[in-house]
């Protein structure tokens, strides 16, 4: 039994620790906080003084740095974080930076993100389940 298990984790290990696939998760996790700061944008178009939130560009610079490196461990602790848009400008009296047609766009390119990065991640695991059974799911 434990002969198995230790294949099993051995065919098993490759998939998950691909920098393909942590790259997807990581990726994936980016969409879900994008999704969270766009709905709160949206929430909050009429509050003044509300300053526009997104996922901090240096994430991307920061994630793309160690897996460059191979350095997998680090790419894994990497946790995007939203902050305030500083490029976003407030065109009304009242400070709010929100734009909904901006907003909108923003919300279309994330879905289509984060479909994208699921359907990748349940490809991985549909080709393992594949390899462990024999059977397609």
């Amino acid at each position: 039994m434990a002969r198995v298990l230790h294949l099993s984790r051995r065919m098993v290990d490759p998939i998950f620790q691909s920098s393909n696939y942590q790259l997807a998760n990581k990726l994936l996790d980016v969409s879900v906080l994008r999704q969270e700061a766009i709905a709160s944008n949206i929430a909050n178009a009429e509050t003044p003084g509300y300053r526009r939130l997104d996922v901090a560009p240096y994430f991307a610079t920061e994630l793309r740095a160690t897996l460059q490196a191979g350095d997998l461990a680090a790419a894994a602790r990497l946790q995007p974080k939203l902050i305030e848009d500083a490029h976003a400008r407030s065109m009304r009296p009242d400070g709010n930076t929100v734009e909904i047609d901006h907003e909108l766009l923003q919300m279309n390119r994330n879905t289509v993100e984060h479909d994208f990065l699921t359907e990748l991640i349940s490809r991985n695991i549909k080709q393992l389940r594949l390899a462990i059974t024999g059977r397609p799911s």
